[in-house]
């Protein structure tokens, strides 16, 4: 039986179905263990593809999700992306997936590619996806590089072993929209897909950015999108 092939534009979802493509995420820094378990907890109850947590959080995180079926996903070099030195991200990388995370977001270094630094920013990226063997998200920060700039990160990413392409690292660099999206999914090889992250608050915008072409959606706000609930005055990174 030949398998059958959606238009991202034509799909049709409620808002409590738009859930499997979201990463539920929770970064604050002064999260506490209670709410990081009421988190995980949500990710339960909605159906999330992932509870998107700090690595400081992952035993914690990991242990209430064992056997529920939803993920475990964590970040490096983020918030403030390209800080950390290639080997500490290797490093850090290693130990996130020590502790049971099953998917790693990374920042990359935006100075090295405008300095024309290229193999040292594919090999930052690569080094991470050796060290972790998860599949790694690169947030590629389109909206600070130029048109020139933005092709060489995604070849970049790809050939360093990226498993998603995403526009933004939050919504402080770019709400996430179509244009970005689109711009990734013309732009992927075979394998690779696409993350939209950045303000997503609303049902509206996350079908938008699935019909875009979008594979997942990583938004703090993922209680209001499956409730529709979420409208401009909702708080989103």
């Amino acid at each position: 039986m030949s398998e059958t092939i959606v238009n991202p534009a034509e799909l049709k979802l409620t808002p409590a179905e738009l859930a499997p493509f979201i990463q539920h995420t929770k970064i604050d820094p002064d999260a506490t263990r209670d709410e990081m378990i009421a988190h995980a907890q949500e990710a339960v109850t909605h159906g999330f593809n992932a509870a998107m947590v700090p690595a400081s959080w992952l035993p914690l995180v990991v242990a209430e999700l064992k056997g529920t079926g939803v993920e475990v996903a964590s970040a490096l070099d983020f918030p403030s992306v390209g800080v950390m030195t290639s080997a500490g991200k290797a490093a850090e990388a290693a130990e996130i997936a020590r502790l049971g995370a099953d998917q790693l977001d990374i920042g990359v270094q935006v100075g090295w590619l405008k300095s024309g630094r290229y193999d040292d920013f594919r090999e930052d990226i690569a080094g991470v996806v050796r060290a972790s063997g998860l599949p790694v998200k690169v947030m590629l920060e389109l909206p600070l590089l130029t048109d020139a700039e933005k092709e060489a990160a995604v070849e970049l990413a790809m050939e360093a072993g990226a498993s998603f392409l995403k526009n933004a690292s939050s919504g402080q660099i770019e709400t996430a929209n179509p244009a970005s999206v689109r711009y990734l999914v013309d732009r992927a090889r075979e394998g690779v897909r696409v993350k939209a992250s950045g303000s997503i608050k609303s049902y509206r915008q996350g079908l938008e950015l699935l019909r875009a072409g979008a594979s997942l959606l990583g938004t703090s706000a993922g209680l209001a999108i499956v409730t529709d609930t979420g409208d401009e005055s909702t708080v989103s990174y």
